[in-house]
């Protein structure tokens, strides 16, 4: 059963985004690594005792940022990024004068953030040498 909660537990955050980001995808660690996760607010998914997802939430005035959102290739085309991402809104959403949500898409995703009502903004951009995209919504 999975589940997905609020949690303090930032290094096994981070083993998730190491997984997935570095080992898998080849960002650098200095990429990855950006000195932001003590003043953000950490979503963690669990699959029974097994943590495997993970996202990261900063405010900033009323927009909330959501980003480092990753899921272990085990459980992908679960519903479980998708889950998360209605978790962070849901979370987002109880923080008062946030009225709305941004991130930063890999190019490749940016359909299923569109599913979750998300529209594009701007060029595409590198990130860690990774085409992306703006995407923004309303709370």
């Amino acid at each position: 059963m999975i589940r997905i909660e609020v949690t303090t537990d930032i290094p096994t955050c981070q083993a998730l985004r190491r997984v997935v980001f570095i080992d898998e995808q080849g960002v650098s660690e200095a990429d990855e690594v950006d000195g932001l996760d003590g003043r953000a607010v950490h979503l963690l998914a669990w699959d029974g005792d097994c943590p495997v997802g993970t996202a990261r939430l900063l405010v900033k005035g009323q927009s909330g940022k959501i980003g480092r959102v990753c899921v272990l290739p085990e459980v992908r085309g679960t519903g479980l990024g998708a889950a998360l991402i209605l978790a962070a809104l849901e979370e987002l959403g109880r923080m008062p004068g946030v009225t709305e949500a941004y991130l930063g898409s890999q190019s490749h995703a940016t359909g299923f953030y569109e599913k979750l009502g998300f529209a594009v903004e701007g060029d595409e951009f590198l990130d860690a040498g990774i085409p992306h995209r703006h995407m923004r919504r309303a709370l």
